[in-house]
């Protein structure tokens, strides 16, 4: 039996590289994609390896718009690819009030988060109009950020994913007929080097007493998720943002 193909992005650590790992344990060949983090995304590919899957490390950096086709180039060494999953994103890694946020850091932000994500999701959906799959789903990382709007911290960040979030709904039911499902995982606070690549390696610590369950989700908790959404148990699912908070 043939293994289905899943596409990956930002896989090279944290949240992706969790959902890589576990794609590749349900059954998938993995295109792990990275944009600058080679050595990280060669070592999710080598871990699955390791294990008898496939996987293939790919660098595209989403954020521009000629590197993306090299995504769906690539994964045809694996074979055609039926699902998606965009997590692919930044912060900016600066913390603090929007009107302090330097204009670089939010055309970045938006640039990777909404325009990378947009031109991922066409760029798949144009493939499976040319080669449709048996059973083909997009699943996109949003954030619960978009309820409260991460003041204080990352407004920017909570506004790209709130882009994420019509982007999930509009798109499922302008796909539907076509037999793409098109869902989205909004993590809580979740335990990943973001905290402390953006200054502030005492946030989850500092953050976990809010939570309901008292603690931070790890990457795999996430990870459960997408893949859940993208098994034949949620087959009758699309246009949902499933919140993996803790409860917050």
């Amino acid at each position: 039996m043939v293994s289905p193909v899943i596409i990956v992005t930002g896989a090279s650590r944290g949240i992706g590289a969790s959902i890589a790992l576990q794609a590749a344990a349900s059954g998938y060949a993995v295109v792990v994609n990275y944009a600058q983090d080679a050595a990280g995304a060669q070592q999710v590919a080598e871990q699955i390896s390791s294990h008898g899957g496939r996987a293939l490390a790919v660098q595209a950096d989403i954020s521009e718009p000629d590197q993306i086709e090299r995504l769906f180039e690539a994964a045809q060494s694996l074979g055609e690819p039926s699902a998606l999953v965009n997590n692919a994103a930044t912060t900016g890694n600066s913390p603090g009030r929007l009107s302090e946020l330097p204009d670089e850091v939010l055309e970045q932000t938006f640039s990777t988060n909404v325009l990378g994500t947009i031109r991922v999701c066409q760029a798949a959906i144009r493939h499976w109009q040319r080669s449709p799959a048996r059973r083909m789903g997009i699943v996109n990382i949003s954030s619960t950020a978009t309820i409260a709007g991460s003041p204080g911290e990352w407004v920017h960040y909570a506004a790209s994913k709130g882009a994420i979030d019509v982007l999930t709904r509009g798109l499922a039911s302008e796909v539907a007929a076509q037999n793409i499902r098109v869902n989205a995982v909004a993590p809580g606070l979740t335990d990943t080097g973001l905290h402390a690549a953006a200054g502030m390696p005492d946030r989850v610590q500092r953050l976990s007493p809010s939570i309901p369950l008292g603690r931070a989700a790890s990457p795999d908790e996430v990870a459960h998720a997408v893949l859940w959404l993208l098994s034949d148990q949620a087959s009758y699912i699309t246009g949902s943002i499933l919140p993996v908070s803790g409860g917050r």
